[in-house]
């Protein structure tokens, strides 16, 4: 992997604070929510495919909006990452760690954070060339005492804590020298995507910026 291109979407990310992940089960709803999380002050979504939508809405918010970081989520297989690549997401996310997946996305050099729980997973990153994982789900394994406990043995090593990671924990997270930003749903959640309600999808970015604009 260019290990520019993860660096640039590392900053980019870590100065945003905030991934959103988004279900979506419309696609006309994905430009919308993506225009309202920035409003809000949140310039990134992690798209994730988990419905059929997600090819679409990946393809729309990166089509109309081109200021906003758009991401994939839930990638699984080599397969889904080439389709995220082809619709224009700028990085790819994942809940575990997939070898193909990993050296499909470095083949292309393309950024990816895969997901890890264990130092097992972490070491088998660490053999990969990789040093920028996603923690999930975060509060299901220990949450910040566990991603405390990793900074030691694995100094060089940066976390995207998500599973859990809702407005009463994010700022215990990010105060963490080994997390740079946290994901979760709770700035879009999929009953106001749903519902259309992009007004308070805007509130809710807005309080999170505001939350987190101390640390």
């Amino acid at each position: 992997m260019k290990t520019d291109n993860l660096a640039a979407i590392k900053a980019a990310l870590s100065r945003i604070k905030i991934v959103p992940t988004l279900v979506i089960q419309d696609p006309e709803k994905a430009v919308p929510v993506a225009r309202a999380l920035m409003e809000g002050g949140v310039a990134t979504v992690e798209v994730t495919f988990r419905t059929a939508a997600a090819a679409e809405a990946i393809r729309r918010i990166a089509a109309e909006l081109p200021e906003c970081l758009v991401g994939a989520g839930t990638v699984l297989t080599p397969q889904t990452a080439k389709e995220a690549m082809d619709c224009g997401a700028k990085y790819i996310v994942s809940p575990g760690l997939n070898p193909e997946v990993v050296k499909f996305c470095q083949n292309a050099g393309f950024p990816m954070i895969p997901g890890v729980a264990t130092p097992t997973e972490i070491e088998m990153g660490l053999a990969l060339g990789l040093d920028t994982f996603k923690f999930f789900p975060a509060e299901a394994n220990g949450g910040c005492g566990m991603l405390k406990n990793f900074a030691s043995p694995y100094g060089g090593v940066t976390f995207l804590p998500t599973g859990g990671v809702d407005d009463a924990n994010v700022a215990d997270y990010l105060v963490l020298p080994n997390v740079f930003a946290c994901g979760g749903s709770w700035v879009c959640p999929p009953d106001l995507v749903a519902a259309g309600d992009y007004k308070t999808i805007t509130r809710l970015a807005r309080e999170a910026v505001t939350q987190i604009s101390s640390l």
